[in-house]
């Protein structure tokens, strides 16, 4: 299982400059892979393009052989760092489960989310109950694929650990591809089989 990005360039239309700029990268579900970069460098971007978020750009993806699907179902699944920026603020979080797949019980159990928490909208949850969330959705039996783009930044070190060690688990049981983007260097030495610096597959920031 392949993940394959060539000569991925991409500018905002505001913007004199490339923010990225014939990016290429080679990604499989063998290896957990970090990718590390500055704020502002570009990860962010480079996640939406890879999981098919952003569509306007140069270049390709290759997911197993083929483009990414545009409709559909995206079997690259984003984590994103703030997921109250991702959630329908209208809907409960039994809706927002809902919208990707019917979640079972083990699942809400293994990742600490509590039955009493689904009846409720995301402004009443706290950032770390709503990653939960986040990352539970992701898991769409149909992922392939999984990018964490800085999930655990904001949460507090235990919640942090929880929700690493239970999504590797997966990960791996499931034989997924894992992306992980962070500017932590010690949790990417600890996590990740391999690592991959922006800055050494970026031509804009040369």
């Amino acid at each position: 299982m392949e993940l394959i990005a060539k000569n991925i360039s991409f500018k905002y239309p505001s913007a004199k400059k490339f923010l990225l700029e014939d990016v290429n990268l080679e990604l499989d579900n063998k290896k957990i892979v970090g990718l590390i970069g500055d704020s502002g460098s570009g990860k962010s971007t480079l996640c939406k393009i890879l999981s098919g978020y952003v569509t306007k750009f140069q270049g390709e993806v290759i997911f197993e052989g083929k483009p990414l699907p545009k409709k559909g179902f995206k079997p690259v699944q984003l984590i994103y760092q703030h997921p109250e920026k991702v959630m329908n603020p209208k809907w409960k979080m039994s809706q927002v489960l809902a919208e990707s797949y019917d979640v079972s019980d083990d699942l809400l159990a293994e990742f600490g989310i509590q039955k009493s928490w689904l009846t409720r909208f995301p402004q009443e949850l706290s950032g770390g109950e709503l990653q939960r969330f986040s990352v539970v959705r992701s898991l769409n039996p149909n992922t392939k694929f999984l990018i964490a783009d800085e999930m655990t930044t904001m949460l507090d070190a235990i919640t942090q650990a929880q929700i690493l060690d239970t999504v590797l688990k997966i990960v791996k049981e499931r034989k997924m591809g894992f992306l992980l983007v962070s500017h932590d260097m010690d949790l990417v030495d600890t996590i990740c089989d391999d690592k991959i610096y922006l800055k050494d597959i970026n031509a804009a920031m040369k």
